[in-house]
């Protein structure tokens, strides 16, 4: 490690998998470390800078924010907030007409649990195993991975775990008590599983007959990550409540919800200091817009499908299969990822784990072919066979 590695380390709660490497600089789909090495960034802040890093519009929207305003307490309307919900509202599905904005994603999810216990006065939940929607204590209790898990028991208590893309397990275990079904559309700490269409439409139809709120988690996949603004939007979805947050501001820490008819709110019952501070806000009115303004969703959509085709010509052994919607990318190996991983560092691409096995590969939406080309070779160099 260099010096600046160790003393981060030295200052730092040691809560993260550090890889040894100090990055000082991004743009677009590169960043730069310490020592001036560059790689191409198909991490991208899990999933955050779909816009690419240091995004102009994101740049200059902080920068004459700053100016202004800063920050601004709920209790008082801003012009950038109102702007911004007007927008989420007109992008998202029909079904919903109010938010509530926080700070991150595992925020979005706390307070969807909350609203949906107030608007139903029920308190059992329904989740997918190999679902994850974040580490505190409220979205942990909907997180499936033991690991998270184990340590913090007893966690809130009346979350169930079903297998995904299985509708007659998730009908079984439905009850009086139920209040919503929490769910990605695309599992992407799970393993970049893909949600199927008749599975989400039966889900849609069974929560309307029984009164039951559907929440669905696009923490990672919205924003035109894959394909769409939102992954729900592939299947005509309608949730009750949607959970946004990673790339809504290009970069800048923010999350939201999204929220239909069906819930109910009351002065006091939630709140967030942070949340929806005009800073934030002008952030995520400039990456939404470019994300519109570029066609951020189709071009998504055109590079997964093309890295996705260069890599299945290869015919590489060792993958057992690519799963993907746009630019949501996992490749599944037969044999465990992290040294291909460390391998892939070492040759300028940084990646990311969904398991055990499985590299996923989440790049900046405006990542070029050139970039693209690079990756996809660097892949093969490390995947074939020695």
């Amino acid at each position: 490690m260099t010096e600046f590695n160790r003393e981060i380390d030295d200052n730092e709660l040691d809560l993260y998998p550090k890889r040894d490497l100090v990055i000082v600089k991004g743009k677009n789909a590169i960043v730069w470390d310490d020592r001036g090495r560059e790689y191409i960034d198909c991490v991208a802040g899990h999933g955050v800078v779909n816009v690419g890093h240091c995004n102009a519009r994101v740049v200059k929207a902080i920068q004459n924010q700053a100016e202004k305003l800063i920050s601004c307490t709920g209790i008082f309307d801003n012009d950038s907030k109102s702007k911004l919900l007007k927008m989420l509202v007109d992008i998202s599905p029909a079904s919903l007409n109010k938010a509530f904005l926080c700070n991150s994603g595992t925020e979005s999810i706390e307070a969807a649990i909350k609203f949906a216990r107030y608007s139903t006065r029920k308190t059992e939940f329904i989740c997918a195993m190999r679902g994850f929607h974040g580490r505190t204590l409220g979205s942990l209790s909907a997180t499936y991975n033991p690991k998270y898990r184990n340590d913090f028991e007893p966690l809130v208590p009346g979350f169930k775990f079903v297998p995904f893309n299985n509708f007659d397990k998730i009908e079984s275990v439905v009850s009086k008590n139920t209040a919503g079904i929490i769910l990605e559309i695309i599992q992407g700490e799970g393993g970049i599983n893909l949600g199927n269409h008749e599975y989400f439409t039966q889900i849609r139809r069974m929560c309307d007959e029984k009164e039951i709120l559907l929440i669905i988690d696009e923490v990672q996949t919205g924003f035109g990550r894959t394909g769409k603004m939102f992954a729900c939007d592939h299947f005509g979805l309608q949730p009750d409540i949607l959970c946004l947050a990673k790339a809504i501001a290009g970069g800048m820490p923010m999350g939201a919800v999204l929220c239909s008819n069906k819930i109910t709110a009351s002065k006091g019952k939630h709140g967030s200091t942070f949340g929806g501070n005009p800073l934030a806000c002008e952030a995520a009115l400039a990456a939404i817009t470019f994300i519109l303004d570029s066609n951020l969703a189709d071009q998504s959509l055109e590079k997964g499908d093309y890295i996705c085709s260069r890599l299945k010509e290869f015919n590489l052994q060792v993958i057992r299969e690519i799963r993907h919607k746009g630019l949501m990318i996992g490749i599944e190996l037969k044999v465990k990822v992290k040294p291909f991983i460390t391998r892939l560092m070492k040759k300028g691409i940084l990646v990311l784990p969904a398991g055990a096995t499985v590299i996923r590969l989440l790049p900046p939406l405006t990542i070029s072919y050139e970039e693209l080309d690079k990756v996809i070779n660097e892949l093969y160099e490390v995947l074939r066979p020695v």
